[in-house]
């Protein structure tokens, strides 16, 4: 059985560029690693602000928001994080979707595919990348950056990737591949 890689789109916000690249990356994942890919957006789940009694790791979990968003983290093996940068962080909405959660999270890799401004979102992904490890992820060095998407992005709302978002995208899959392998018996004791 083929290990399964969700690619979430993180901002949930009107007129958002993130589904664009997040399609174009879980389309790239289908095709160019051993992962089954899966597009999630986190908007579909429709989190309130975290609104559960009981701490996560119980996982006595109260609402059916929460129930359908743990359902899906614990089905996949690895995550890439579709990022936006706001205000030199990632979005409210990332952060509440991880603090839903502990152990559906626990010994997975991650990456970010991070985008905004000059910056590509590349600040957003560094925090980013400490929240996941209290809630026992591993995050990968390797990312994709994608400055200004607005400027790749078709009349036909597609995002048409260069060579570095390809290259980048591939070193990515490659080592969430090797984690999620490497971390597969410590994911079978939970």
């Amino acid at each position: 059985m083929p290990l399964k890689l969700q690619t979430i789109i993180c901002s949930t916000r009107p007129g958002r560029v993130g589904p664009a690249l997040a399609q174009w990356f879980n389309e790239f994942a289908r095709g160019k690693s051993r992962f089954e890919a899966e597009l999630v957006d986190l908007a579909e789940f429709a989190l309130p602000v975290y609104d559960e009694p009981n701490h996560p790791r119980l996982q006595k979990y109260q609402h059916d928001h929460t129930r359908a968003w743990s359902s899906s983290v614990a089905s996949a093996d690895a995550y890439v994080f579709v990022l936006p940068e706001y205000n030199f962080g990632p979005p409210p909405s990332f952060v509440n979707a991880l603090d839903y959660l502990y152990n559906e999270w626990n010994y997975k890799p991650c990456g970010f595919l991070s985008y905004g401004g000059v910056s590509g979102g590349l600040r957003s992904a560094q925090l980013a990348k400490q929240w996941v490890t209290a809630v026992k992820m591993m995050p990968m060095a390797e990312g994709v950056m994608v400055q200004m998407p607005w400027t790749l992005i078709g009349e036909d709302g597609a995002f048409t990737p260069g060579k570095p978002h390809q290259e980048s995208a591939e070193a990515l899959l490659a080592e969430l591949h090797k984690w999620a392998e490497a971390l597969k018996p410590m994911r079978a004791d939970g």
